[in-house]
C-alpha cells in the first residue's frame, strides 16, 4: 500500500488539501497530513482551522510514496519558501516518486524545475510560474509521476488522478460510485 503526505501549510485551501486526505483513505491508501507550520494546527485561507496528523519535524519524509501539495495563495508561499518542502520534491520528483500539487502549488513545482518538459496545468493566471511546463486548461494533467490539477473545483478529479496512479481502475471505480461520483 502506498503512504503518501499532504503537506499543509498555513494559508492553504482547505478544500484542495482535505478532499485529497478524504478520497484517498477512501480508497484504502495511507495518508498523512504533515504541517510546516511548525506545530499541528493550521489556519487555512477560509480561516478554517483543523489539524495535521503531525509536522514536518516529526514526519519520517523518505517512507513516503509521494506527496501532495495544495494550493491557496498564502499556502503555496509558504510551501514554497520551506526548505524541506523543497527539498522533499526535488527528491520525490527526482526518484521517480508521485509528486501532486493544485491550484497555486504547481508553481512552487515550476519555480524548482521540476515541470521542465512536463505537461501541467495551474490556476488560471498562474501559468508563467510553471517554468518549462507545456500548460493547457485540462482539469487535471498526469505526466510521469507528476500530477497537476487546476482549483478547487477540481480537487475530486485531482485525487481520482492520483488514486489512479497509486491503485487501479477497479478502486478507482469503487470509490467515485462510494462518493455518488
Amino acid at each position: 500500500m502506498s503512504k503518501i503526505a499532504v503537506f499543509f501549510a498555513d494559508g492553504c485551501e482547505e478544500i484542495e488539501g482535505l478532499t485529497v486526505v478524504d478520497m484517498l483513505r477512501r480508497a484504502g491508501l495511507e495518508v498523512v497530513g504533515v504541517s510546516i507550520s511548525g506545530g499541528r494546527e493550521i489556519q487555512g485561507s477560509h480561516n478554517i482551522r483543523f489539524f495535521a496528523d503531525t509536522t514536518y519535524e516529526e514526519a519520517p519524509i523518505d517512507t513516503f510514496d509521494g506527496v501532495v501539495l495544495p494550493g491557496g495563495v498564502k499556502g503555496t508561499e509558504n510551501l514554497g519558501a520551506h526548505p524541506g518542502v523543497v527539498s522533499t520534491i526535488k527528491k520525490f520528483a527526482e526518484e521517480g516518486k508521485l509528486v501532486a500539487a493544485i491550484c497555486a502549488a504547481p508553481s512552487v513545482l515550476g519555480a524548482n524545475g521540476i515541470l521542465q518538459g512536463k505537461h501541467a496545468v495551474c490556476h488560471p493566471g498562474w501559468e508563467e510560474k510553471l517554468i518549462g511546463a507545456v500548460t493547457s486548461e485540462e482539469t487535471v494533467v498526469t505526466d510521469g509521476n507528476i500530477i497537476t490539477s487546476r482549483g478547487m473545483g477540481t480537487a475530486i478529479d485531482f485525487s481520482l488522478a492520483i488514486i489512479a496512479k497509486l491503485t487501479d481502475e477497479d478502486v478507482v471505480a469503487n470509490v467515485r460510485k462510494g462518493i455518488v461520483y
